[in-house]
This record gives structure tokens, sequence and C-alpha cells, in this order.
């Protein structure tokens, strides 16, 4: 395996295929923030329903392995299993305010979407710098997100002119993609961008990203350690780690 800062090159890489939040943008932390803040209501009122203890929604734990990098949905479903807590699906229009799977996972898009509007999204310079040396380079850049609010994070950054390929949880669903680990959504953008996946790289922060990048048979899976969880990306599936992009910069 290469060192970092010659690990990808245009001899060796044709396209570079980033998740958004926790990669290109500090949006992971209002996620993470947004599922406590759902979860911990939730989970509150239901244990004072049952008269049962409270049990709160652990950002370390719960979030990094049921929801982080999964579409909204699938990461309600998944960490209330992980709960033995059967609800039931609903549809996309619930209400915020309905105990279902849909309701409860539009309540915390509804919180994601205030945070938004607050001004809190931020671009990380190391990885802004990284995709502008890539393209200046010849290197194609896409983004590949299972969040529906992708292109307003992107312009809330000012970043979504760099990148010329955007598959998201709106396109997702258009086409029927199944979300990560599953690896259709980068492969879908290594085919919109004209790419073998063979030639192409992921980049990715979440444990299911790095399960997908894995599964897609790309060139390359780079994951991003931001909080010490180098050694997980490494087992589920991550060539190489670093704890900011601005370490791919030679």
């Amino acid at each position: 395996m290469s060192s970092a800062p010659s690990a990808i090159t245009p001899e060796r890489f044709e396209a570079v295929l980033f998740d958004l939040d926790g990669v290109l943008t500090s949006t992971a932390r209002i996620h993470s923030r947004c599922w406590k803040t759902m979860f911990d209501e939730f989970l509150g009122r239901r244990a004072a329903e049952r008269n049962e203890p409270f049990r709160a929604f652990d950002i370390d734990t719960d979030y990094k392995l049921y929801v982080d990098g999964k579409p909204r949905y699938a990461g309600v479903r998944s960490f209330l299993a992980s709960r033995n807590i059967a609800l039931p699906d609903g549809n996309p229009a619930d209400p915020p305010t309905a105990d279902t799977v849909c309701g409860l996972g539009n309540r915390k898009d509804e919180l994601v979407k205030a945070a938004i509007d607050l001004g809190e999204v931020e671009a990380y310079p190391g990885s802004v710098a990284l995709v502008r040396r890539l393209r200046q380079q010849g290197i194609r850049t896409a983004v590949v997100s299972s969040s529906n609010n992708c292109e307003q994070v992107l312009r809330a950054a000012g970043i979504v002119d760099l990148f010329e390929v955007r598959v998201d949880g709106v396109v997702a669903s258009q086409l029927h993609l199944p979300g990560k680990p599953a690896p259709d959504t980068f492969l879908k953008a290594a085919q919109m961008l004209g790419v073998s996946p063979a030639r192409a790289v992921v980049v990715e922060d979440a444990l299911a990203g790095v399960q997908a990048g894995r599964a897609g048979g790309f060139g390359l899976v780079v994951g991003v350690d931001r909080d010490g969880a180098g050694a997980a990306l490494r087992t589920h599936g991550a060539d190489l780690v670093v704890t900011d992009l601005g370490e791919l910069l030679s």
C-alpha cells in the first residue's frame, strides 16, 4: 500500500467519490446530535409510559453501529431493532410527531434542516484543498451521500460546484438504489462518471461507507478517522486511514 501523500494519483485513479457528512463537511456532528435529540425524546417518553428505566441513545456506540452512513429510515429501523423496539413503518408523509419509523426519521430531518438554516455547516479546509488539487490534476470528483439534504449542505458550505456528480438520498430514492453498506450508490456515481470501480477511490468516515466501498470493488477505500475509529474503519474495509484529508496532499 502506498504512503498517504502518493495514494491518489492520475496514473492510478480517474475519480474520487466522497461521502459528505464527516468527510467534506462537519455535518456529521449535526447529524449525531440530532439523532440523539430525537431518539432520547422518543425513548424517554416510551420509558415513562411503560414505567421502565430510560436508556439514552449513545453517540459513541449507537450512532456509529446503527445509524451513521445509512439512509435515514434504515437508520431508525436499525437502532430500534438494537433495542428490540418494533414500530410500524408508516410512510414518508408522516408528520414528525408520529411514532412510526418514518415519523421519527422526519423528526430527525426537521432538526437537521433547522441546524443548516442556522448556518452550522462548515467544510473541512483539508478536504476542500484535496478536492481542488484532484480537479487540477484532472481527477474527477463526485459526492455520494445518504442525506436528502446533500445539495443544501454543499451550497451552505460553498462547495457545490466542486463536484460534477451527486448521488444522494433523493437520487437513490428515485432510482430505487439500496443505501450503504450496499455499494450501489457508489457504483452509480462511478457509472455516471464513466469510470470503472477499479480506477476510482471511495472516501468515507462511516463503517457502513467503507463496507460499501470494499463491496463495490473500488481501487482504494480511504477511511477518515475524526474520532478515534481508525481500527474499526480498517476492519470494515478501509485500505488507508487518515485523520484529515489534508494528509493526502503531496
